[in-house]
């Protein structure tokens, strides 16, 4: 069976941003139009999906080491802000973001809150397995079709 481990975390969060995209519970609030990410960022994200993205990004994030706060979260998606001619720091991720975004998900029933934590439901794994299992299957031909290519122009 295939999991989040076997396929590449970018384009996992890209096909499940698109399938949360289509959940009637997860959708982008009004103020986040407007919002940066955190405040090491200067502007808001030209994405117009980045919340979908987001929100997979974190089940996957969940999925990974959960039982996860929204603490661990800031820091795992904060980064260093410039200060002029002082030397950059880091600085921590949108807190309000990441908290807007485990309640959704909660809504979905994909995470499930616990005293350490939030940690992956039953139907979140289930979930991001599925969307694992049939990313790899997509991939699968195109990489014996450049493994052949390479074969070929190797042999000449």
């Amino acid at each position: 069976m295939t999991t989040v481990y076997d396929v590449p975390p970018d384009k996992l969060t890209k096909s499940v941003g698109a399938e949360l995209k289509k959940n009637k519970v997860i959708t982008m609030p009004e103020w986040s139009k407007d919002v940066k990410k955190g405040m090491s960022k200067e502007l808001p994200p030209e994405d117009k999906d980045w919340w979908w993205v987001r929100c997979a990004s974190v089940l996957r994030q969940i999925y990974l080491h959960g039982p996860v706060g929204v603490s661990r979260l800031r820091t795992y998606y904060g980064s260093s802000a410039r200060r002029g001619v002082k030397k950059a720091r880091f600085r921590a991720a949108s807190g309000k973001i990441i908290r807007e975004v485990l309640s959704q998900l909660e809504q979905a029933e994909y995470v499930i809150k616990t005293k350490k934590g939030r940690k992956i439901s039953p139907k979140g794994q289930s979930f991001l397995d599925d969307a694992a299992h049939e990313l790899k299957n997509t991939q699968e031909p195109i990489k014996e079709v450049l493994e052949e290519a390479a074969g070929v122009t190797n042999g000449e």
